[in-house]
């Protein structure tokens, strides 16, 4: 089992980031704000302006620590990748995986989703009753799952998860309490830039979280950018993508309603651009990001291990499991669903 070590997010800007011997060193204004041994860590996250030392990417491309790359949206601007890991075999197996298991493993991975979306619209009704927009979208969504399982083509089943994943953010804004709804209005998603704080706070979350999955797929010797569901593309991690689907509805957005609900973020958290992009304020994001890393540290029943695992090693044990698939060591790919 991989030992679950922490990220490093760096978020102030102006930040100096190198190396000194076997340590990452962060500085600012020439002040020593930290230092860590390289071994404790598995991934260094960069958020705007931080400048980080070639001694330092060269340190953990050798180390096999994940480097990556953001602006301070949280949009994934590139990551920095070391020597490949991995058996060249499975990923001859993963580029050469013949449609009807690209569809299978789709099949899986949005299902997934589509049941993980509802047990949050659900989780809603048994703490708060019943609405009947909420309990329309609840059946929607059972309706979607049983159609996602039987669809024999990928570009319809890409239909049914758009329709669903529409259905589902249309009802989204009621899961937030009423009475900070109109500090925090959602009317739908919309990205690249957000332009409400919710929206912001979905992004974020959704890119330093899809980081985390690229990252465990390398660590298994899998090609994050070849996926099965979303088209590749230069610059995507599009199986990074694909795992992702299964994760955003239990993890990322319940973190999101999390942190608005029991109000540990606030409106004034937030900053307007000129442009109408919506992103965190500096302290806004570092509480965010302590919240997740928190919420990694928490211990769950695995649905497929049947093991008592920390969410955080997740991502690891999803990319095991789909490159035991692709090796034909398991029949199909399970997804992790969590209530």
């Amino acid at each position: 089992m991989k030992k679950l070590q922490n990220s490093l997010y760096i978020t102030r800007q102006g930040a100096y980031v190198h190396k000194e011997r076997e340590t990452i060193v962060i500085e600012h204004e020439r002040k020593k704000l930290m230092q860590l041994p390289i071994h404790s860590v598995s991934g260094v996250f960069c958020f705007g302006n931080v400048l980080v030392s070639p001694a330092l990417m060269g340190f953990c491309g050798e180390k096999g620590v994940n480097l990556a790359f953001f602006t301070e949206y949280g949009r994934f601007y590139g990551r920095l990748q070391g020597k490949a890991s991995g058996n060249v075999l499975l990923r001859r197996a993963q580029y050469h995986a013949d449609e009807q298991k690209m569809l299978e493993i789709a099949r899986s991975v949005i299902a997934a989703k589509l049941v993980g979306g509802r047990n949050v619209l659900l989780r809603h009704k048994r703490n708060h009753g019943v609405s009947a927009p909420i309990e329309h979208a609840v059946k929607h969504l059972a309706a979607s799952v049983r159609m996602a399982r039987h669809t024999n083509n990928l570009d319809s089943l890409r239909g049914i998860e758009g329709d669903a994943a529409a259905t589902y953010f249309s009802v989204f804004e009621l899961l937030i309490n009423e009475k900070l709804r109109g500090d925090f209005p959602f009317t739908g998603r919309n990205r690249r830039p957000p332009r409400d704080p919710v929206n912001a706070l979905l992004s974020f979350v959704y890119s330093i979280l899809g980081q985390d999955i690229s990252a465990a797929l390398n660590g298994v010797g899998l090609d994050p950018q070849v996926g099965f569901l979303h088209a590749d593309r230069p610059g995507r991690d599009s199986l990074a993508q694909d795992l992702l689907e299964e994760f955003r509805p239990w993890l990322a957005d319940r973190l999101v309603l999390s942190l608005i609900n029991r109000r540990q973020l606030k409106a004034s958290d937030f900053i307007t651009e000129a442009s109408g992009a919506v992103r965190l304020a500096d302290d806004a994001r570092k509480q965010l990001l302590i919240a997740y890393q928190e919420r990694k540290q928490q211990e769950v029943m695995h649905p497929f291990l049947k093991e008592k695992v920390l969410i955080g090693i997740i991502p690891h044990i999803q990319a095991m499991l789909l490159a035991r698939h692709l090796r034909g060591d398991l029949e199909r790919y399970p997804p992790c669903v969590l209530r």
